[in-house]
């Protein structure tokens, strides 16, 4: 059974790369992400990677939606890695989380590997990257994908005009973006941290989002475990993906057998498409003022995944998307 798995997780990389290379406009894409608390973010950020060197996408910005010190850098590290170093960062200026690693992988990767970005007074304003990045696209073609919290995008729906677009926000968005993917929620009904840790962003953010939006609800990720065949690979030598992995999955009995696999799954979604591993409940989420959040089946905007493939085909996907070395 297990080869059996194996194999047919093997086809769909073999088909997702065919189909990768004959794409003649990669799509454009924005990442935003915290970077830690977790390290799944690690994870999602390779995969992104992976995909842009198909071809398959191209990474328009890498947005943080978190502002420890050192952020930005942290997410330089990785654009640099995969030989993308200029690709624009954004951190959050105003009020927003400043949650991080308690491995202190993020200030491993700061001191070991290269990168130009040494502060977060270095980069923009994340909603100033989003709108230069966002204006600068055709119509209807963004996709955005959103693995930490939402507090940039209800900042981004409640921007004014600027030097970049005379758009407000959410104009802009329904001008510009084809779709959002989001890690975040629990699906039909609980709590889960990117979604309750800023509530009221959250909140503001799926209710006015005037584009269609997929989740990946933590019952997704939940199931798929990554990092130890990475880590285990003699033939992958000073990265800083494997370098966080390395640090991380001794440190929680609960990663034994890998970390859980949240925010690739946003990613996957967002850069290969949702059809060959899930099908789609279609409604609309609702976030209550702690952040736990219910469904309606009321609506064809928004939806939810659901698994339509074993969860360990996904699981092979994953892994050795996030083996990919630069180019």
């Amino acid at each position: 059974m297990i080869q059996k798995l194996f194999a047919s997780a093997c086809l769909i990389i073999c088909f997702a790369l065919v189909q990768a290379q004959k794409a003649t406009t990669p799509a454009p894409i924005i990442f935003d992400s915290d970077m830690g608390p977790d390290y799944d973010d690690v994870g999602a950020i390779t995969i992104l990677h992976a995909f842009a060197d198909s071809g398959k996408v191209n990474i328009l910005a890498t947005v943080a939606s978190t502002k420890y010190a050192g952020v930005a850098g942290v997410m330089n590290v990785f654009n640099t890695y995969f030989k993308k170093p200029n690709i624009p960062i954004g951190v959050p200026k105003g009020k927003a989380l400043e949650l991080r690693d308690f491995q202190h992988w993020t200030d491993t990767l700061l001191a070991k590997f290269p990168h130009k970005i040494k502060s977060n007074d270095d980069v923009p304003d994340a909603i100033e990257v989003y709108r230069k990045a966002l204006a600068s696209q055709p119509d209807k073609s963004v996709v955005i994908v959103t693995v930490g919290f939402l507090t940039n995008l209800s900042n981004l729906l409640q921007s004014k005009a600027d030097k970049y677009s005379p758009l407000d926000g959410k104009a802009l968005v329904a001008q510009k973006v084809k779709q959002l993917v989001c890690m975040g929620g629990r699906f039909p009904a609980g709590s889960e941290f990117n979604v309750n840790q800023d509530a009221p962003a959250s909140q503001y953010t799926y209710t006015n989002w005037p584009t269609p939006i997929i989740f990946s609800g933590f019952e997704i990720g939940v199931k798929i475990k990554a990092g130890i065949p990475l880590i285990h690979n003699p033939l992958i030598a000073n990265s800083p993906v494997k370098k966080v992995f390395s640090i991380s999955i001794p440190m929680a009995a609960e990663d034994s057998l890998g970390r859980m696999s949240w925010d690739e799954t946003a990613v996957l979604t967002a850069c290969g498409g949702y059809e060959s591993y899930y099908k789609l409940q279609y409604g609309h989420i609702i976030v209550a003022a702690d952040g736990s959040n219910t469904w309606s089946n009321e609506g064809k905007q928004q939806a939810y995944l659901i698994e339509k493939e074993n969860p360990f085909v996904v699981e092979v996907v994953i892994n050795q998307l996030i083996m990919h070395q630069p180019k």
